[in-house]
């Protein structure tokens, strides 16, 4: 808005303002709307400056505070030049939207995802070449590539710290005098919510814990401290992802599916002894096509168009199941995926969403109870090197 000139000098005696005519007010009040209009579209395009796409303007973006947890998603512990797959980094970055979306804050998301190299590997599309075992040569990702940001905002605001958006927030926040920053660790949430050292900060900068950031919220038992499903980021991959989807969908028509995973979770050791003992002592066998077919039988009647993510790389090792079913890989697809797929997260990420569109789905261990598996060995926490078993 300008600002008025101020009127000097003149003569003592001023004659008295005429009444403002009708057609005054009504261009008075036309000038005004004007005006307002905008500063409305100037607001707008400084959000889009920042990263927003426009939206409707609620409490949260309004308020214009955030929360940064680091450049990093998953550094595990020593060992930060690797890091984890898919899933572990899902849930550090749930674990911080939570905390945004808890202490209504935009949250700063890194603008990039690391690739584990053990779960990178390309011949997954093109089958020709499984045995070789070709890998993107990349170790990054844009996170724009792997997630739809502006899905996600509808839920919890995010901005990137890319220099684009986040550091033009950070200059002119501090030109403005809006807030200070605040490094905190080993803080609660509550805290950070209520006490005002942290709550009217512009920013609160999370020192996360080193190992991964998923610690923060590893108490899951605490069902009221969960404000996203881990449903939430499987929904929101970037939209050339869920075309993609889509088109495989379409041609598959109505199918099953199952996820078998057994390359890195097939590792075994030998103890003292030279006896080799696994974490899983089941997995291996249970994920075998002999014993899928027996499993999924009470699930799944024989003819129907069997839909199957792995990363077993042994070529035709599910061929064994194609007298009952009618099977399909992403293999099957490589013309709608190749144009689009730079790595093996956003392959999963796609193959994700069509076992979410099979009519049953079988995973390869329970997570819920209530899920289909084709084994019974617990997931996670196993601690106990066992022998494997391969008898029924």
């Amino acid at each position: 808005m300008a600002i008025p000139y101020r009127i000097t000098g003149g003569h003592s005696r001023r004659s008295p303002l005429p009444l403002p005519t009708a057609r005054a007010i009504l261009a008075a009040v036309i000038t005004g709307a004007v005006l307002s209009i905008l500063c409305v579209l100037s607001f707008t395009h400084s959000f889009s400056y920042l990263g927003f796409q426009p939206r409707s303007v609620d409490k949260r973006e309004s308020s214009r505070k955030y929360l940064y947890w680091g450049a990093r998603i998953d550094c595990p512990g020593k060992h930060c030049s690797s890091c984890a797959g898919l899933g572990h980094q899902e849930s550090s970055l749930r674990c911080a939207l939570e905390e945004a979306l808890f202490l209504d804050r935009i949250f700063v998301m890194p603008s990039r995802m690391c690739l584990s190299s053990v779960h990178n590997t390309k011949g997954i599309i093109d089958s020709s070449n499984a045995t070789s075992n070709p890998r993107w040569e990349t170790s990054y990702c844009a996170m724009e590539s792997l997630y739809d940001i502006d899905l996600i905002s509808k839920t919890v605001p995010v901005v990137l710290d890319n220099p684009r958006s986040w550091y033009g927030i950070v200059s002119r926040s501090t030109k403005l005098g809006e807030g200070d920053v605040v490094h905190v660790q080993g803080v609660s949430r509550d805290e950070l919510k209520d006490n005002p050292l942290y709550s009217d900060a512009l920013l609160v900068n999370r020192t996360a814990s080193p190992l991964a950031w998923f610690m923060e919220c590893k108490d899951r038992t605490k069902r009221t401290s969960v404000m996203l499903p881990y449903t939430f980021l499987p929904t929101m991959p970037a939209r050339k992802l869920r075309v993609a989807a889509r088109k495989i969908k379409e041609i598959l028509g109505e199918y099953d599916a199952i996820h078998v995973r057994r390359g890195d979770l097939l590792k075994n050791r030998k103890d003292r002894f030279g006896v080799e003992r696994s974490l899983h002592p089941h997995l291996d066998r249970d994920t075998r096509p002999e014993f899928i077919k027996r499993r999924i039988a009470k699930w799944i009647p024989k003819g129907r168009t069997l839909f199957i993510a792995s990363n077993e790389r042994t070529p035709g090792f599910f061929s064994p199941l194609s007298d009952r079913y009618k099977l399909a890989y992403s293999s099957n697809f490589s013309s709608i995926l190749e144009p689009i797929i730079e790595n093996n997260y956003q392959l999963f990420m796609v193959e994700r969403l069509i076992m979410q569109g099979a009519k049953t789905f079988v995973k390869t261990m329970k997570e819920l109870d209530s899920d289909l598996a084709l084994c019974d060995d617990p997931k996670k926490n196993t601690k106990n090197w066992e022998v494997p078993v391969y008898t029924r």
